[in-house]
């Protein structure tokens, strides 16, 4: 029986590595693969020319990426057009937008299929690799392979590679308002990126039920769909959008969404680069595109509406499962049910005492409180330890899966030593209390979490091993982990999933959902003898994977410190600084502020994750000139002023913000694009910003009530410090990269101009 348990619990873990590989396909050379099948390398040589150089909206690259994907469709014999205009989004973000399309003709006159990405990276130093050459590149790779086959689909396909994703998705806004073509689009495709790696969820937008949806993606049959209700309820609740939200909310459109998040450290950086690329993951989009492609070419697009919903969930071998919301009471109630007959039937049996059964839930709450306040303080532990990682925005790390590792590892520890002290305590009294919490969870998210339902399915494997203790006092090992299995293969990867999607100051869904995989195992872990050594073991890997993380702690060529510097010029004070979002300096930016540095008195500009300036230190004042300011019309019509305003650059500059001082601003259009009265009335002070395209200029109407004074606030900045000849700023060294989400390598200039 000893070496049965022990066999056992190898397959355990077994199990829990499968979870993970399970999820995507393998990648190995496939260049000679035949014309009509998906090429992982041929998408490669795309993404290998998409990303050659950073390519935001107004940079010198952008124009080549552009030309390079026109020529790829044409040589596809596919005509292309280039739509092109501005739009300020739904954040009033103004941009010049070059959107390129292709149709294939259908033979029926049903509903097109769009399939969907974008072309432009994220400013300034993105090279954009993942973020979206790699959702080109698959789209590229598989309309070539769809080609090729000769094959007339009943539906047309449009293909829309759009622009200016990374700026507040204004591509996707000026195709969906503006093009004729929206009004054919029954079904969207869209290919996206949060990182360099790892499985590609599938992501559903909808406005309404998704059964109609799951039910024709699960026809469709993809080999390796990794999707769950869960992540799309939380991806909801997330203040990040895709180019498919603007379908759905603009034009009633549903469609999927395929994006891959591990690697997040790379995200929007200069390390979003061909090598860093995971071959899988491309592998595993165009593992979605091929089917999916084929399958909606000829479907029925214009009845994918649905009232209903699914929950979802993906398992090996089954792949999608999914049942319709209806069965989300009826399975909590059976659940309930069979909890309430089971204690009974302990009871009558003489295996569960009140009193034991009451001590049972002593270590499953020491357990939950001890690892639940391990993973909360995890960030502020790691960067009190090591203050440079605040400067890693993401909040992810190099070393994140080595830290995700030791907090995983420290939470077996004490699951398993603190269940070794209770091991007097028979396996039937122990399982009330998970039974019980689980039941609670289940009962909860049945109807304020309706996507994660599917925690009901691994909650009957640990009452069915209830069922067996109660019943046998040694039962088979391999059953017990048998009964493991859904919890295993549906929880293990959300462990990783949570602190490498959301940082790692959500550690503590990893160390907490640790626990509470760990008690659906309980029916196993339960008759091991050899608790203690296991909770040693794992407290061993604690220490020596604390000391791995530690190793990888510094920062390198390979793992680089991301680091910024500014030049602000203030027109109205005459004044000149320097200026970091640094917590800790490097030399680099260090010798500009040096030892004078102090914290700044106000905020000079807008960035992701209203990340602020840390340090600013007196600088030398330089001829940089401040933009030209044209007042070309100014009257009071009725209650309301009217001004109109020309902001022209008097230099090279990637961008202009406008801010204003609390004045209800009624009415406001940039370059002739209005801006909703949504954003108006949500704005607080800022008021637009322009990624500026040959350094053109930036027309403002405003209206505003005619008693008020309103003051606009000009940040004008060029990403030209490190080039300027005014300026000798040394080359950013090898060990660190360019800060993203923040004006960085920048020189600003602030002006203010007043209406009286």
């Amino acid at each position: 029986m000893k070496s049965s348990r022990t066999f056992a619990l190898l397959l355990l873990f077994a199990a829990v590595y499968w979870s993970f590989d399970s999820l995507m396909p393998s990648y190995k050379p496939d260049k000679e693969t035949t014309s009509s099948e998906f090429s992982v390398d041929r998408a490669l040589e795309h993404v290998r020319e998409l990303s050659k150089e950073p390519h935001a909206v107004g940079f010198p690259g952008h124009e080549d990426v552009k030309k390079y994907i026109i020529s790829e469709l044409k040589e596809m014999g596919l005509e292309t057009l280039v739509q092109e205009g501005y739009t300020a989004g739904d954040w009033g973000n103004l941009s010049k937008v070059s959107n390129i399309l292709a149709r294939i003709e259908g033979s029926e006159k049903g509903k097109a299929l769009l399939l969907l990405s974008h072309y432009d990276s994220s400013p300034h130093s993105s090279f954009g690799a993942s973020d979206a050459g790699s959702g080109v590149a698959t789209i590229l790779e598989g309309v070539r392979a769809f080609l090729s086959e000769n094959r007339v689909p009943k539906n047309d396909i449009i293909i829309l590679i759009s622009d200016a994703e990374e700026l507040g998705l204004n591509g996707a806004d000026l195709f969906v308002n503006n093009h004729p073509w929206v009004k054919d689009v029954g079904l969207v495709l869209n290919f996206e990126a949060r990182g360099s790696g790892g499985p590609s969820y599938m992501l559903i937008e909808t406005n309404r039920g998704n059964g109609n949806l799951i039910k024709e993606f699960k026809n469709a049959n993809p080999q390796y769909p990794v999707a769950n209700s869960l992540v799309y309820s939380i991806y909801k609740m997330l203040p990040n959008d895709t180019d498919l939200t603007v379908f759905r909310e603009d034009a009633d459109i549903e469609g999927f969404n395929f994006a891959f998040i591990d690697d997040h450290f790379d995200y929007h950086t200069a390390l979003d680069n061909y090598e860093r690329l995971d071959r899988k993951t491309l592998a595993h989009q165009g593992s979605y595109l091929m089917p999916l492609l084929s399958y909606f070419s000829d479907a029925d697009l214009d009845n994918l509406k649905s009232l209903n919903d699914e929950v979802y969930y993906n398992l090996p071998f089954y792949k999608l499962v999914s049942y319709p919301f209806e069965w989300i009471w009826p399975m909590f109630f059976f659940g309930a049910l069979s909890f309430v007959l089971l204690l009974f039937w302990g009871f009558k049996k003489k295996q569960l005492e009140l009193s034991h059964i009451l001590k049972g839930f002593l270590p499953m709450l020491i357990t939950l409180v001890v690892n639940g306040l391990a993973g909360y303080f995890c960030w502020s532990i790691i960067t009190w330890w090591y203050p440079d990682f605040k400067d890693m925005l993401h909040g992810f790390t190099y070393n994140g899966y080595t830290y995700i590792a030791v907090f995983v590892s420290f939470a077996l520890f004490v699951c398993f030593y603190t269940y070794n002290q209770f091991r007097r305590i028979s396996t039937p009294n122990l399982l009330i209390a998970p039974s019980f919490l689980w039941l609670v969870i289940c009962g909860l998210v049945a109807p304020y979490l309706k996507g994660a339902s599917f925690f009901i399915i691994p909650l009957y494997g640990l009452l069915a091993g209830l069922l067996v203790t109660i019943n046998q006092k040694e039962p088979n090992p391999f059953l017990m982990v048998f009964l493991a299995l859904p919890a295993v293969l549906i929880y293990s990867p959300f462990i990783k999933m949570f602190p490498v999607g959301l940082g790692l100051k959500m550690m503590v869904a990893a160390t907490v959902l640790t626990t509470l995989l760990f008690v659906l195992i309980l029916p196993f872990f339960g008759q091991l003898k050899s608790k203690g050594r296991l909770a040693y073991l794992f407290l061993f890997l604690f220490f020596a994977l604390g000391i791995t993380s530690h190793v990888q702690s510094d920062f390198n060529e390979e793992r680089p410190k991301p680091s910024s510097l500014l030049y602000v010029y203030d027109a109205d004070k005459e004044s000149s600084l320097w200026a970091t979002y640094d917590h800790v300096l490097m030399d680099w930016n260090g010798q500009f502020l040096g030892d004078d540095k102090r914290e700044p008195s106000a905020e000079t500009i807008s960035s992701k994750y209203r990340t602020r300036l840390n340090y600013v230190a007196d600088a030398p004042k330089k001829n940089i000139p401040a933009p030209y300011i044209d007042t070309v019309l100014d009257t009071i019509i009725g209650d309301k002023r009217h001004i109109e305003v020309c902001i022209t650059p008097k230099r090279n500059v990637n961008r202009l913000e406008v801010f204003t001082n609390p004045v209800a601003i009624s009415a406001a259009k940039v370059n002739r694009i209005p801006l909703s009265t949504y954003y108006l009335e949500h704005r607080r002070n800022k008021l637009l910003t322009h990624y500026i395209s040959n350094n053109d200029f930036t027309e403002l109407q405003l209206e505003f009530p005619k008693d008020s004074v309103l003051e606009l606030t000009l940040y004008e900045a060029s990403n030209d410090l490190l080039t300027h000849p005014d300026f000798s700023i040394p080359e950013r060294p090898k060990n660190s990269i360019p800060m993203p989400f923040v004006l960085n390598d920048a020189i600003m200039t602030i002006k203010t101009v007043r209406f009286e």
